[in-house]
């Protein structure tokens, strides 16, 4: 309960809210696994549960009309999926899968509306939390739409840096990047040779540095690169 609680007030949603708070939802969860590749739910289908992540990876995605797969999200530890079904009532709005071996924990739709009535702080972290989503979704789809796959590399790599960091990194902080390029060419909406020739532009911009298992970034060099048209 108390490792539950402590993961609980480090995520996106919930971090904000008073330790008895955290308590109460953490009572209402649930351990739920998924092995790897396994559909955890699709495009439509009833939305009875939000998802922590405990351990692993989601994609979640979406196809368009020509069957073509665009992934918009990579949950990992300590993230939060699956709100906007449990927060409306809709259905699913894009598929969710497993990346990797996956432990969460759910809470269900039930649970969540009796929580939101007896609790307006935890309604006013939910407003602020889809909002964060919406300026995400908006951010994503105009790079896809707008910038060259390089530039759409270097904001990501970014992002990473951030979420890996902090919002004062070192000046070429280390970085783990837990996707296949596969995987991430799902996200930016390139295929894989694409990633991979941007990899190599990047590093031969001297932006970043391959040292599997990770990736040495020049946050200077990427973030010049990242406001390039």
């Amino acid at each position: 309960m108390a490792d539950l609680i402590e993961i609980l007030a480090k995520s996106q949603l919930f971090g904000a809210l008073d330790p008895d708070v955290l308590k109460q939802i953490a009572k209402q969860m649930r351990p739920v696994s998924y092995s790897a590749g396994q559909l955890i739910f699709e495009r439509g289908d009833e939305g009875k549960d939000i998802f922590l992540v405990i351990g692993g990876r989601v994609r979640l995605s979406v196809l368009s009309a020509e069957g073509r797969e665009l992934s918009f999200g990579h949950p990992g530890p300590g993230d939060v999926f699956g709100e906007i079904a449990a927060f409306d009532g809709g259905p699913r709005t894009a598929h969710a899968t497993a990346v990797t071996k996956l432990d969460m924990m759910a809470l269900s739709r039930s649970a969540f509306d009796t929580l939101l009535g007896t609790h307006p702080a935890l309604a006013r972290a939910a407003i602020r939390f889809m909002c964060t989503r919406l300026r995400e979704a908006d951010n994503q789809f105009e790079s896809v739409a707008l910038h060259r796959i390089e530039v759409r590399l270097a904001r990501f790599l970014l992002t990473l840096v951030r979420q890996q960091h902090g919002e004062r990194p070192p000046p070429r902080p280390a970085i783990t990047f837990g996707l296949s390029q596969s995987e991430l060419a799902l996200h930016l909406g390139a295929s894989r040779p694409k990633v991979n020739a941007a990899l190599m532009l990047l590093e031969e911009r001297e932006a970043i540095e391959r040292r599997e298992p990770q990736i040495i970034c020049h946050c200077t060099v990427l973030e010049g690169i990242a406001e390039e048209g």
